[in-house]
């Protein structure tokens, strides 16, 4: 498996289980964790001399011995303290406190006098429960100290499933972890605290994730770019798709424009924006290669999707909130088009999502994405995120929750944010890292729409589609940076496509 996969806190406690099962000591593991840590270290802090290791009561605290022991054999001064009593430390991590031959300090803010690096080796990525009490002292010490800090496989604090902050936590400027990166490490706001991530090889072999199946992954292009719909040397405009971006009324159709610019510098073949009427002179004026429809009800737009050739449709953008509005998405999801509910088309059911999954469930022969940021998610799934319908289990990370949402509608969901999270029914999931803060501006998601569309027209796999818009998306406002507005993503997009098709 891609090394774009990620370990829930659970998960990776089975690939150790799996590794030692395998014949590799967990002795050995944790020497090569500290071993790793120890050379990513002296290669991130060249002008540290002395060191405060800070250690938990479990296995991270363990690596934390084995670091402080290697960077004492290096000519460091070090000094390590220990919550708790190293005679109550058991297995791999008493073993690695034993090699220890130096002082071991109480967890207290006299251990950082005079140091230049902090290593944070408290909690480990499986943290079950609020830091509070002494380690929370220490965490606001070494932030009153204002010292460097290098954390191993997750800041102390930070849930490494959910990334929440589990009542205090350590802020790294450097995180060294093993294997797999966790969710935690990309999730907000756990993403924030980590700093720099190093994933590093510490013995565990790849083959034990077939037996633990992992559905999360990072969306980067290795994700989905073998999929991705570049035209053929023979293609033609009719062989790139078409798709429909059905429109709002007067005043309020700049939404649909901006999707239906996005989908065209996507890569689709044709774009057309059917809006009613009264809206037709505005968008005139404003959009020259996208063709225009009149579209004044429901019935109309359904006569319009009678063209198979129109096989990829956004709506909700602009939309609004009346019935007529509900009928045309209505309209759209009982026909042959794929189709991305967007922005109102979402709203529309927020009093009745069992319509909505009816109607996706009426016509799943056809993909359909649903792109809510969290104020529309909590309106539409309003019992994900407290208990699921059919369990009693509190779904609590939003990779969770898209994957719920996802499997009881029987719709790819891309739940944005800072950290978009895009989930299948099937149940996989992956976690976008790569959108800038300035991508908060209104219409982004608009165009983010547009994209879905046009590479769902060119018959790109669904759920690879959503994660190569998203991707797309962020990238594209990374490009273009501070000062960026929505009518800027479509024309930074060429850029983003030249280096894939450089890297394809």
């Amino acid at each position: 498996m891609s090394k774009t996969t990620l370990l829930t806190s659970a998960q990776m406690g089975r690939a150790d289980l799996l590794a030692i099962a395998a014949g590799t000591p967990g002795l050995e593991l944790m020497e090569n964790a500290g071993r790793v840590c120890t050379r990513e270290i002296i290669k991130a802090f060249p002008k540290a001399e002395t060191v405060a290791v800070l250690c938990g009561p479990g296995n991270n605290g363990g690596d934390g011995f084995v670091i402080a022991r290697l960077l004492r054999d290096e000519g460091w001064n070090v000094r390590l303290a220990l919550l708790g009593d190293a005679e109550r430390l058991k297995g791999d991590a008493a073993q690695m406190a034993a090699r220890w031959c130096g002082a071991i300090a109480a967890m207290t803010g006299a251990v950082l006098e005079r140091a230049d690096l902090v290593v944070d080796a408290i909690f480990g990525a499986g943290l079950a429960r609020d830091v509070g009490g002494i380690p929370a002292r220490m965490i606001k010490a070494v932030r009153a100290a204002r010292l460097p800090v290098m954390s191993v496989d997750v800041p102390s604090g930070i849930d490494g499933t959910t990334g929440e902050v589990r009542g205090a936590a350590m802020r790294a400027d450097l995180t060294v972890t093993f294997f797999r990166a966790k969710p935690g490490h990309y999730l907000l706001p756990g993403r924030e605290y980590r700093g720099k991530l190093v994933v590093r090889d510490i013995g565990i072999k790849a083959g034990v994730l077939d037996a633990i199946a992992p559905n999360i992954c990072l969306n980067r292009p290795a994700l989905w770019k073998k999929a991705f719909p570049w035209p053929a040397v023979q293609g033609h405009k009719y062989s790139r798709g078409h798709a429909l971006i059905a429109g709002g009324p007067a005043g309020a159709c700049g939404a649909a424009r901006l999707a239906a610019r996005g989908a065209l510098r996507a890569g689709t073949g044709l774009v057309t924006l059917a809006a009613p009427s009264g809206a037709m002179a505005e968008n005139a004026a404003r959009l020259d290669a996208i063709m225009l429809r009149a579209a004044d009800n429901a019935d109309t737009l359904e006569q319009i999707l009678r063209d198979r050739r129109k096989n990829a449709c956004v709506i909700g953008p602009g939309l609004g909130l009346t019935p007529a509005a509900r009928e045309k998405v209505e309209a759209v999801l009982q026909s042959g088009a794929a189709s991305v509910l967007d922005a109102d088309a979402l709203s529309l059911f927020a009093g009745d999502p069992a319509a909505l999954r009816k109607l996706i469930a009426l016509r799943a022969a056809r993909p359909v994405v649903l792109t809510p940021h969290e104020g529309e998610f909590s309106r539409l799934f309003k019992t994900i995120g407290r208990k699921d319908e059919s369990d009693s289990k509190r779904l609590e990370s939003k990779p969770e929750r898209a994957a719920a949402a996802a499997k009881k509608n029987g719709a790819v969901v891309v739940l944005k944010g800072a950290d978009t999270v895009i989930a299948a029914p099937g149940g996989a999931v992956a976690i976008n890292a790569n959108a800038p803060p300035w991508l908060a501006t209104a219409g982004s998601g608009d165009v983010l729409a547009g994209m879905i569309a046009t590479l769902l027209a060119q018959n790109m796999p669904v759920f690879e589609a959503a994660c190569a818009a998203v991707w797309m998306h962020g990238q594209a406002a990374r490009r273009f940076g501070p000062g960026l507005i929505a009518e800027d993503l479509p024309e930074t997009l060429p850029g983003v496509l030249r280096r894939l098709w450089k890297k394809k």
